[in-house]
């Protein structure tokens, strides 16, 4: 078996570094492998850039009759290559399978890394994904957290043990034919999972019309969503500074002073309708603050917001948007 070449090693390892500070002291990193092309090529990358410190795990969601064999084959790749390999498999409730395959599959994960030694762990989430992504998002008029796309490093919690989680995403820009490159040079045959090509799926319909558009660059549009990470992070400081001065709770009702950009009014009032335990899209509270601009009501997930006066302090009366929940409506 070949491992990837020397460069794609060394840009692999540059990568990793950016994400995980903690990659020279010796600690192990786990890798999310599910036997396709994108997680094989991660899995060759880590073993040859971090020789004898990778363990990986594979998820087995039962949902299609030869997830079995896959988890097996994965497992005798894994000991070819000394890598220590766990398969977990798992049940999953009905609903949006793909939502509830992904809580469910990182729980898992979670707790097998931890059996294995590791609470940091890497999956191959590569450039084309990011691409798809950020145009999904794009499409349903989502705000600058939506946009941003997917994280390329974040910081979760198992519940049981109790552990904080370091997920990393060192091949957000990697092609997927990159990716499927490594794998063939190394004679590895990767499993094709049949979901991926089924157009009940949002994501696989717009993969399917990104492969005939050339002129799109995923790679630029995955640094794009790269920079706009770090205007979110300016846009939430941004925020939080909005809301302790502009936000007051009064018994059951929220009041909030507008006359802000556009943008600190959209995050601060998605931020007061969660209060509520609501959790309506960007594009639905973007026509709500609209909506309260232009004609000062609107409802929106459970909760009416109306313009009135707000009393301030004894002394000041403040032009404001009062939101509350909804009553109960009449049978």
């Amino acid at each position: 078996m070949d491992l990837p070449a020397g460069h794609k090693v060394e840009r692999f390892r540059t990568e990793l570094e950016k994400l995980w500070i903690e990659h020279d002291e010796g600690r192990t990193l786990g890798v999310a492998v599910s036997g396709g092309p994108d997680s094989l090529a991660l899995l060759l990358l880590a073993h040859a850039a971090l020789p004898g410190r990778v363990v990986a795990v594979t998820i087995d969601h039962g949902l299609r009759a030869e997830s079995a064999r896959e988890a097996r084959f994965v497992h005798e790749l894994c000991a070819d290559l000394a890598i220590p390999h766990l398969t977990r498999r798992v049940e999953v409730a009905d609903g949006n399978l793909q939502d509830r395959a992904r809580a469910v599959r990182y729980r898992a994960l979670y707790e097998a890394f931890l059996q294995l030694g590791t609470n940091t762990l890497a999956t191959a989430h590569h450039a084309d994904d990011q691409a798809e992504t950020v145009l999904m998002r794009l499409n349903r008029g989502s705000g600058v957290a939506g946009l941003a796309g997917i994280r390329a490093h974040r910081v979760d919690f198992n519940p049981e043990p109790l552990a904080e989680m370091l997920v990393v995403r060192p091949l957000l820009e990697w092609r997927k034919a990159e990716l499927e490159e490594i794998v063939a040079d190394a004679g590895i045959e990767p499993v094709r999972d049949s979901s991926n090509h089924d157009e009940q799926f949002d994501r696989v319909r717009l993969r399917n019309v990104l492969r005939d558009a050339d002129w799109l660059d995923p790679v630029a549009i995955a640094r794009s969503a790269r920079i706009l990470q770090d205007a979110e992070r300016i846009v939430a400081s941004e925020v939080r500074k909005t809301y302790e001065e502009c936000v007051f709770r009064e018994g059951e009702a929220i009041w909030f002073h507008p006359g802000h950009p556009f943008l600190l009014e959209l995050e601060t009032v998605e931020r007061i309708l969660q209060e509520f335990g609501a959790k309506p899209r960007g594009s639905a509270v973007a026509t709500m603050v609209e909506a309260l601009r232009k004609d000062g009501a609107a409802c929106l997930g459970g909760v009416m917001a109306k313009r009135g006066w707000h009393q301030k302090d004894s002394l000041t009366q403040v032009d404001a948007w009062k939101f509350e929940r909804e009553p109960p409506r009449k049978s």
